[in-house]
């Protein structure tokens, strides 16, 4: 049977966590999808695991790989995934995180009853829980976003959300077929962070996008992670530079120089490119709020 949805999980040395990541598309309630296993030159075991679920499941499941296992990078990597999709919808499974039991079933239904988005996407839950321990259930928590829930959103509404605020990035989406092509995938110039947020700012450009109140996506924090190791190596800035810099081009270039999206683009570049006018303007906005304080403070005091 052709599928109808392509599940595209890459994956680099993920041996600890890749089992967990298959188990949860197995466990679909929905059947008719595949799972395109794209391996970006791994060293370790995870290889092995891939290709044994490949051979156990001939009829869902593919391993994938470049030329000679090289090492990629993750948009070159979830591009091979796409090229090699047979379904009309695709979605993507990072190695070391898990899909809820009705995450396919669901999204496939909204995208079907609006033929007008070009995508879905759902509430993202950081998920410290998975190791078992009483203190890291407590800092679970759920992707909040600053609009309108369960209906369709116009762009540019979310990019400029995302843009504004990095916890309201893009995790779980589903994605037409016909609308990754359009926007002609990933950007392979990013080979690690921010390689998903290229991606979707291209897709919410120019596609209305179906939020979602339900949870379908658990998000694995643990310190392997790339996003962790960006941030303890101190990479993330510079990444966001490196992203928004790509965005303010490719708005240039799709003629959106006096769109709302080139204004935050502009707003969000100008602690790079003028850190010392950034500094100033924060010292005097600080200053402001800290006496306004003062001045509540005594007032409250003077009529207590």
């Amino acid at each position: 049977m052709q599928p109808l949805v392509s599940v595209i999980t890459i994956f680099l040395n993920a041996e600890d966590y890749i089992e967990e990541a298959i188990a949860s598309a197995i466990a679909q309630s929905y059947d008719v999808w595949e799972l395109l296993l794209v391996d970006d030159g791994s060293t370790d075991n995870s290889s092995k695991i891939a290709r044994d679920y490949s051979d156990r499941y001939p009829e869902k499941i593919r391993y994938l790989e470049h030329p000679g296992h090289e090492n990629r990078g993750m948009s070159a990597s979830r591009n091979l995934g796409i090229q090699h999709a047979r379904g009309d919808y695709i979605a993507f499974l990072d190695a070391d995180d898990v899909y809820a039991p009705d995450k396919i079933a669901q999204q496939v239904a909204i995208l079907e009853s609006h033929s007008e988005v070009g995508l879905v996407c759902g509430r993202t839950k950081w998920w410290y829980s998975w190791t078992g321990n009483e203190s890291d259930r407590l800092r679970d928590f759920l992707q909040k976003y600053a609009l309108p829930l369960n209906t369709v959103i116009s762009p540019p509404a979310i990019l400029i959300l995302f843009l504004k605020d990095e916890w309201a990035s893009l995790c779980d989406v589903m994605v037409r077929r016909q609308a990754v092509e359009t926007v002609n995938g990933y950007e392979t110039s990013f080979r690690g962070m921010y390689e998903d947020q290229a991606f979707h700012a291209k897709l919410c450009l120019k596609y209305p996008t179906f939020v979602s109140s339900q949870c379908w996506y658990l998000y694995r924090q643990h310190s392997q992670a790339c996003t962790t190791d960006s941030h303890i190596s101190g990479k993330t800035l510079a990444a966001r530079q490196t992203v928004l810099t790509w965005l303010e081009n490719y708005l240039s270039k799709s003629g959106l120089q006096r769109s709302a999206v080139w204004r935050v683009v502009q707003q969000q570049l100008f602690p790079y490119r003028h850190p010392h006018l950034h500094r100033l303007w924060l010292k005097w906005r600080f200053g402001i709020v800290w006496r306004g304080q003062k001045m509540w403070e005594k007032f409250r005091m003077t009529n207590d």
